[in-house]
């Protein structure tokens, strides 16, 4: 049985600043469920009800879409070595986007990796600690520098034009905000 907090309390902080990846789940209310593994130092407590990540460009953007849907999100952290322990974040996430004017404020506590395209910022009702002692034993050898490179060959031309082609919508046909942003200038 897990026992359930109403906040991050400073022990769970700790534990979530030595992991090296973590695990976002969402969902809106019809469609595929999203499970994304998240690895370099992306990831912020903003304070004992608030965290955010930085998202890079991918080849989907399921969470965002499910977020401006229904705003559900989990995060997951996993002991790999060390003691074992599983720790959950619930609560309800949102977009914030470059052009955002929240957007300066909000990216401040992030380095900004090339290809970054939004921060997710979740407000956090349930943190909830589980055993994790089926989970096995991994070493950290290294974070994978590809999709940081790939990025950076890119540039940021060939980068809108990938997050309008591949990022506008999800699997299931939900908008992103990049989609409404998108959609928008078209508009216009």
């Amino acid at each position: 049985m897990g026992t359930a907090y109403s906040s991050i309390l400073p022990e769970h902080a700790e534990f979530i600043s030595n992991q090296k990846m973590f695990f976002v789940g969402t969902a809106a209310a019809e469609g595929h469920v999203n499970l994304s593994p998240k690895g370099h130092d992306a990831f912020r407590i903003l304070s004992p009800n608030q965290v955010a990540y930085l998202d890079l460009t991918g080849s989907g953007n399921e969470t965002s879409a499910h977020l401006t849907a229904t705003g559900r999100i989990t995060f997951m952290f996993a002991a790999f070595e060390g003691k074992p322990l599983i720790l959950r974040l619930y609560g309800t996430g949102r977009v914030v986007l470059p052009s955002s004017p929240e957007w300066e404020e909000t990216a401040a506590p992030f380095q900004l990796y090339p290809g970054y395209r939004q921060i997710i910022v979740a407000d956090i009702d349930i943190v909830k600690t589980s055993c994790g002692f089926s989970i096995p034993y991994y070493s950290y050898e290294g974070e994978r520098d590809l999709l940081l490179k790939w990025a950076a060959n890119q540039g940021e031309e060939k980068l809108v034009q990938y997050r309008a082609n591949k990022n506008s919508t999800s699997m299931d046909g939900y908008l992103t905000p990049i989609g409404a942003e998108l959609a928008a200038d078209e508009e216009r």
